[in-house]
């Protein structure tokens, strides 16, 4: 029988989703403190994700200890499975057995440090892919492939789909997905995915999630979090009549409530957008 026809197994080449822990600084206290800081306000959100250390953003000749980067996080339950690296890299980031992985990413993480801080304190891209390296390696840079922000289970999780998430690179756009309606309040532990827009007409409880493809539109409080564009769409936008939230992200960048409103933005009516990777949150005239 012929190896490509076993019932048993297949071997496939493909891409996987997962998150990219980019690393800035040799410093790893500071980088554990920060790591800390950033997640304690959202402990579950980030549970057994998946993610690669990205060491491209080093400056020439900076070394870290990656076995002690992989334990820390470890440490907030994220699950390190390899490492993106430049060329020059790979000698001594090979000494912490973990593989080694390209990523195509929108910022083109080939930048040095400082080139890009665009995201701005309390938030983070979250949405990364990274595929298994080829044997040998390329000069192609980077490109895009978005990918949905993988979020954290919740207690007692009821979830309402518009349909089940597309695999990595499926076309998308050949039909336009409908409007998911919610006309009810949304419980702690509820989650809603919409592949299109979605429209909640009900509180969006603390601990309750809405994920979209598309667009966001909740005419009620917003308490719980709200994901937009899950999928790379940075177009997509949040509109909220009354903006609490514990947590926003539009194309995976996020901002938890570790960072305080402004007082003309919360608890009032809203829309959020991003510009230039940056998460912008206006106040929304509906009169």
């Amino acid at each position: 029988m012929s190896p490509k026809k076993s019932p048993y197994f297949e071997l496939k080449s493909g891409s996987v989703d997962t998150l990219l822990f980019v690393v800035k600084t040799t410093e790893l206290d500071a980088m554990r403190a920060e790591l800390t800081r950033r997640f304690e306000a959202t402990p579950e959100f980030f549970a057994n994700d998946t993610v690669a250390i990205d060491l491209r953003r080093l400056a020439d000749g900076e070394q870290v200890a990656l076995g002690d980067i992989a334990r820390l996080l470890e440490s907030v339950r994220m699950r390190p499975v390899g490492v993106v690296a430049q060329p020059a890299q790979h000698a001594w980031a090979a000494e912490a057995g973990l593989p080694f992985l390209e990523a195509r990413d929108r910022r083109g993480a080939n930048a040095k440090p400082g080139a890009d801080e665009s995201a701005g304190l309390g938030e983070t891209s979250h949405a990364a892919a990274a595929e298994p390296a080829a044997p040998q390696a390329t000069a192609a840079q980077p490109e895009l492939f978005p990918t949905a922000a993988n979020t954290a289970a919740a207690e007692s999780t009821a979830t309402l789909e518009a349909g089940t998430p597309e695999a990595p690179g499926e076309a998308r756009g050949a039909r336009a997905e409908p409007t998911l309606v919610v006309d009810r309040p949304l419980r702690s532990g509820q989650r809603i995915y919409a592949k299109g827009d979605v429209v909640v007409l009900g509180l969006v409880s603390n601990g309750a999630e809405v994920i979209a493809e598309g667009n966001i539109h909740i005419y009620a409080p917003l308490r719980g979090r709200a994901l937009a564009g899950v999928h790379g769409n940075h177009d997509a936008r949040i509109f909220c009549t009354c903006l609490e939230a514990e947590l926003i992200s539009i194309a995976g960048i996020y901002r938890t409530t570790e960072v305080p409103l402004a007082a003309d933005v919360q608890g009032k009516p809203v829309q959020i957008r991003l510009e230039e990777e940056k998460l912008l949150i206006e106040p929304l005239r509906l009169t």
